[in-house]
């Protein structure tokens, strides 16, 4: 459910607003939602970023992986003793690194998880077209 909200903003602010509006072709309020929740993530887990990409904007490290390759890989690791020992020590990522994504994929799992389900079928897709490529060289 969303709530009307009114806000007054500076015209330097407001300007580049509309101009990142217009080059991104999204409208200025929905801009605006995704500004805020951002920041607002961001303030919440100093360390997260948010960056742009084929699939759309995700949470990532900010000198690092994204945050839904990093809880890939804890899942992967979740019948392990230390899960973030493992993964600091595959990636080379400071354990407190590792932990922050974990954070943040606890306060939000959904945004996570659909990143996490969105590769695992970029994955098959990519590898039923191999499959079928090679039955069509060896024929």
């Amino acid at each position: 459910m969303s709530h009307p909200t009114s806000l007054r903003l500076p015209d330097e602010v407001r300007a580049r607003l509309n101009d990142e509006s217009r080059r991104i072709a999204s409208a200025p309020s929905s801009l605006a939602v995704v500004l805020i929740d951002e920041g607002l993530k961001m303030r919440r887990f100093p360390g997260i970023v948010f960056r742009d990409g084929p699939t759309g904007r995700r949470a990532g490290l900010a000198r690092g992986p994204d945050v839904w390759e990093i809880v890939r890989d804890l899942k992967r690791h979740s019948a392990e003793d230390d899960p973030i020992r493992l993964v600091s020590e595959e990636t080379g990522l400071a354990p407190e690194l590792i932990g922050l994504a974990a954070d943040y994929y606890a306060l939000f799992p959904d945004e996570i998880d659909s990143r996490i389900a969105a590769d695992a079928r970029a994955y098959e897709e990519l590898r039923a077209l191999a499959e079928r490529r090679q039955r069509l060289l060896s024929v």
